[in-house]
This record gives structure tokens, C-alpha cells and sequence, in this order.
């Protein structure tokens, strides 16, 4: 009888807590019976999460290792006549300039005005009385690393050495252009059209610019095109991803995304170092972005966003297909599916304005806006910048890239640990003070282990914030307006992103420090807006604007977030699947 009585008690106090649980958070409890962590789940992730990221990180990123400027100088004829190395040679034919170290380098842009075929005595000749002028017979490139890129067959180099600028900051301004009109449109039209759209602009306008680099304004335009649908590329389905899946999922899936990016601009570096060609490197990391549409079949459109737009018969179809690959029976009908829901009224939202509406959704939607630009103008530079130092060129973009995995352990680690908040603003206040000493180091070449290691350092603190912001921007909008919400940051990332090659280029030509004096600015100042973003480890995903309105609220602003009862979430698991086994 006791046994009895202690039985019903438990089992009253489990319907409780699922009862509190699906009145929080209804979609959840129907998410269980479909199955929100099963094998339709671990393939989507694989897939589209991951197996995109990995092809997409390749197709988007490949342009920066083919558009390397490799050294180069004036080509002057007559050596072929003496018995001159070829430094020798560079010595009598070429004038010298100061680097962005404010060392002395032969110039890559002006030769000595003579005619050198004609100078039979060697020993009496002199540059000191001799004019310079600029190339006229072309230019030579060290071949030490690249048989090829793009600037050494186009010849992008001296007065045409803003083409290779250009190109990435045609790039960011399109990616703006993207980010708004496609962001937009994957939460008034869906997540599914946009994934399409994103894949077919992205992989088509790679391989048409492949074939258009000696028509520099077409090569442009596809580049631009190309760039146009990146970021929804990789919003798109993690968005689906986190949406059909456990609150507690929700960095999992972040991370199988983060390893897909790193995986991808991991082989990058080791694909053109072993075909050491621009032309078969950009064709075989382009290629697999537009394989991936052959697992069509898997592709859903998102069950939540569907209900938020009153869709209940295609939202009920797209339970039955996860169910269906999960195992599971879905029995539930269309019109229990709109009881439950029919006391909430579809939002009528106004595009971005939206989340503005109220002052404290403005605040974080400014805060999450600041914190993308840091990363984004950080994460370009740092790689720009890393293929142009000296030394191995793909070695540098190698470490830039490897340090990324565990900085994404890191911090989903220290994200599920202590928050999402304080590891933004932590990796933020680190990179500031790395800076520091980079700034004071970087002038010397004795130096360049050391700056080398700094800046993989700093771009391992660059991929725990990215991580962690691209986790808060998923968590903190409402459904109604989560792909706009990470549009907008994207938007404002690229436009200031804008700013990246030109710092790259004030680094490499003018100044190696001129980068780090701006981003260390940056840094500090995103470590400090990040502390003022409410903590959304262990909260509810928001459904509506009023509870992106109010999210947060209630925080102390000196916290860590309390995980809920692991116990009471666990009886409620098991019940669930004891219920809605099939």
C-alpha cells in the first residue's frame, strides 16, 4: 500500500513536471514523440550541419589561398648573357624600398631605367647615377611555394595591386546584400527555399569565377555572386538543426558545425601545397558544395518555424518524416496540432524593425550586432593577414585553422559550464591583452616565431567568441525572427568586415602593427558590451516577440546560470518514450 501510494506519488509528480514542461514549451513535448534526439537528428547534423559546413568553409575560404601574392620583382633581360645568381642579379637591376617592417627589400614595382644587354664591363657600372622607372617587361614570382595563384597568372601586382582588395571587399558588401535579403526571407518564406538558394548562388558563382579570371569585371561579378548566399549557406540548417532537437543539443550542434568549418579550412591549406596550382585547387574545393544537393531526402523544412506561420498539415508532415527515420509512431493529427496552438495568433512582424520594438531586444540585438563585427573583422584579418606573413604560406593558414577545433571544444566547454555571456566577454578581455605584446614585437623579425604563435593564439580566442556568439544570436531571437535576427549580425559583420583587407593591406604595406592597434581596440570594447547580454545556457528557445521582449529579465547581472533539476528531466525522458514507443 505504501509502495502503492509512493508510486502515485512519483508518477504525479512526473506528469507534473511534463505538464509544467509542455506549457512552457509545447513544441518540445511534441518534438518527443517524433523524436528530438534520434537517428533523423545525427544524420541531419552529419550532413547538412557539419558535411555543408566542411564544403562550404572550402568554397567560401579557397579564394583567399588563390588570390596569395607571392614575392615578386621587376623581370629584367640580360642575365642570361653574365653568370650573375639570380640575388646578384636583383642586386644590380633593382632598386631597394622598406618594407612594412622598415627593412630594406628589393623593390617589386621599379627597376633600373637601362638597357642591361648593352653593359659589357660589369666591374665599372653603378646604380647610383641610373633612374628608375617601372616594369617593363613584366614581372618574375618566387615559385618557392606556388607553381600559380591568380595575381601571378593575371599579373595583379604594382599598379593593380588594389585588384586582389577588391575582390574580398566586393565580397563583403554582397555578403550584406545576402545576409539582408535572404535572412529576411528564410523566416517569411522558410528555412528549406533559403538552403537551396544558398547552395546553388554559392557553388555556381565559385565555379563560373574560376573560369572568368581573365576578365577581371566578371570575375568580380561571380565572386560577389558567390559571396552573396555564404552566410545562409550555414544559418540555414543549423537553425532547422537546433530547432527539431534538446535544449541541451543546442551547442552539440554548434560544435558539429564549428568542426565542419575547421575541418574544411584545415585541408584547404594542404590541398594547394601538394597541387601547388590555383586552377585544380579551386575546382576540387568548390565541387563538393553542390554534391551535397544529392541528399535531398533528408532535407526538412522546420516544424516549428511551420506552426509559427499556422502551417499545421505541412508542420504535421514534417513530424511523420523525422518520426518515420527515428523509429517512432506520429500520430498526432492536424487539427490536435492546432488546439494546441489556437490560442496563439500568428505575429505580424515588420523585417529587421522588428527587433527594435522594444528596449531591451534593441539592446541585445545591438550587443550580439557589435560582438559579430569584432569577429568578423578579427577572424578576416587574422586570416588574411596570416597568408601574407613570411614563411610558409600554408603553414601559417594551417595554424590559423588547426587552433579552431579545440578552441570550439573549448568553448562549448566553458559555454555549458559557465554561460554563454561570460565566455564571450572572457575570450574577448584575452585577445585584448594578446594584442599588446604583438604590438611590440611584430617589428622584429627575430621576433616572428613568437607573433606567429600570438596571432594563432588570438585566433583561437577568435573561434570560442564566434562559437559562443553564434550560439547566443540562435538562442536569444524569437522564432518568428531568428534567421533575421543572425541576418542583421551578419549584415553589420560584413559591412564593417568591409575594413578587413584594407587593414590587411596597411599591414603588409605600411605598417605590420597598423591591424593589431585596431583590433586590440575592438576586443576591449566587445568585452565589455558582451557582459551586458542576458545568459541563455539552460533557457527556453523564444517562440514569440514578447518573450524575446522580456528574455532575460529576471538575470542578476553578477550570475552563473543553475542547470534545471537532472533528475525530474530524466523521469520526464523516460516516460515520454515509454508513451510514444511505438
Amino acid at each position: 500500500m505504501t509502495h502503492s501510494n509512493e508510486t502515485k506519488q512519483r508518477n504525479g509528480s512526473v506528469v507534473h513536471t511534463e505538464t509544467a514542461k509542455s506549457s512552457e514549451d509545447p513544441f518540445q513535448a511534441i518534438m518527443e514523440r517524433a523524436g528530438n534526439h534520434g537517428r533523423f537528428q545525427l544524420i541531419y547534423n552529419i550532413i547538412f550541419v557539419m558535411g555543408l559546413a566542411m564544403a562550404g568553409a572550402m568554397c567560401y575560404m579557397n579564394i583567399i589561398l588563390a588570390l596569395n601574392i607571392p614575392d615578386h620583382w621587376c623581370t629584367v633581360a640580360g642575365r642570361e648573357k653574365t653568370n650573375f645568381t639570380l640575388d646578384e642579379w636583383r642586386r644590380l637591376t633593382l632598386p631597394t624600398q622598406r618594407d612594412n617592417r622598415g627593412a630594406e627589400k628589393y623593390s617589386s614595382c621599379q627597376m633600373f631605367d637601362v638597357n642591361f644587354t648593352e653593359i659589357d664591363d660589369w666591374q665599372n657600372w653603378n646604380s647610383a647615377s641610373a633612374n628608375v622607372t617601372a616594369c617593363t617587361n613584366g614581372w618574375s614570382y618566387d615559385q618557392t611555394w606556388y607553381e600559380d595563384t591568380i595575381p601571378s597568372q593575371e599579373d595583379w601586382v604594382c599598379a593593380k595591386d588594389l585588384f586582389v582588395t577588391n575582390v574580398f571587399v566586393v565580397g563583403r558588401v554582397t555578403e550584406v546584400v545576402g545576409s539582408f535579403l535572404l535572412g529576411q526571407m528564410g523566416d517569411i518564406f522558410g528555412r528549406r527555399v533559403v538552403y537551396y538558394i544558398s547552395v546553388v548562388f554559392c557553388s555556381v558563382g565559385r565555379l563560373t569565377s574560376i573560369l572568368t579570371t581573365g576578365y577581371y569585371t566578371w570575375f568580380l561579378i561571380f565572386s560577389g555572386l558567390a559571396a552573396l548566399t555564404i552566410n545562409s549557406l550555414f544559418q540555414s540548417p543549423q537553425i532547422i538543426g537546433m530547432e527539431i532537437s534538446r535544449e541541451e543539443d543546442r551547442s552539440t550542434i554548434a560544435i558539429y558545425q564549428s568542426f565542419g568549418w575547421s575541418i574544411g579550412t584545415t585541408l584547404m591549406p594542404l590541398l594547394f601545397w601538394w597541387l601547388r596550382e590555383w586552377e585544380p585547387f579551386m575546382w576540387i574545393t568548390t565541387v563538393p558544395t553542390a554534391i551535397v544537393l544529392i541528399f535531398s531526402k533528408y532535407v526538412i523544412e522546420s516544424p516549428r518555424w511551420l506552426i509559427s506561420k499556422k502551417r499545421f498539415a505541412d508542420a504535421i508532415r514534417q513530424f511523420k518524416k523525422i518520426a518515420n527515420i527515428n523509429g517512432r509512431q506520429f500520430d498526432m493529427s492536424e487539427k490536435e496540432l492546432a488546439a494546441i496552438y489556437q490560442s496563439t495568433d500568428e505575429e505580424v512582424t515588420y523585417g529587421i524593425a522588428s527587433l527594435f520594438s522594444g528596449w531591451r531586444l534593441a539592446r541585445n540585438t545591438c550587443i550580439m550586432g557589435f560582438s559579430w563585427c569584432v569577429v568578423a573583422v578579427s577572424y578576416f584579418t587574422l586570416v588574411l593577414f596570416s597568408s601574407r606573413m613570411n614563411g610558409n604560406p600554408f603553414l601559417n593558414f594551417l595554424m590559423q585553422s588547426i587552433v579552431e577545433i579545440p578552441a570550439y571544444m573549448v568553448g562549448k566547454y566553458v559555454g555549458d559550464r559557465f554561460g554563454r555571456r561570460f565566455t564571450n566577454s572572457s575570450s574577448f578581455f584575452v585577445s585584448f591583452l594578446a594584442c599588446i605584446p604583438l604590438i611590440i614585437l611584430a617589428t622584429e623579425e627575430k621576433h616572428e616565431l613568437i607573433v606567429m604563435g600570438l596571432a594563432a593564439f588570438i585566433k583561437f580566442l577568435n573561434a570560442v567568441t564566434f562559437f559562443t556568439a553564434s550560439l547566443q544570436g540562435m538562442e536569444i531571437y524569437p522564432t518568428c525572427m531568428r534567421q533575421t535576427g543572425i541576418a542583421l549580425g551578419t549584415i553589420l559583420a560584413n559591412a564593417v568586415g568591409i575594413l578587413a583587407p584594407y587593414l590587411v593591406y596597411l599591414g603588409t604595406t605600411v605598417d605590420i602593427r597598423s591591424p593589431y592597434y585596431i583590433l586590440g581596440a575592438l576586443f576591449f570594447i566587445g568585452a565589455v558590451g558582451a557582459l551586458f547580454l542576458p545568459e541563455t545556457l539552460h533557457k527556453k528557445l523564444p517562440d514569440t516577440m514578447e518573450e524575446a521582449r522580456n528574455f532575460g529579465i529576471h538575470d542578476k547581472f553578477f550570475s552563473l546560470p543553475k542547470a534545471p533539476p537532472a533528475n525530474a528531466d530524466e523521469t520526464t525522458e523516460k516516460l515520454n518514450k515509454a508513451e510514444y514507443a511505438p
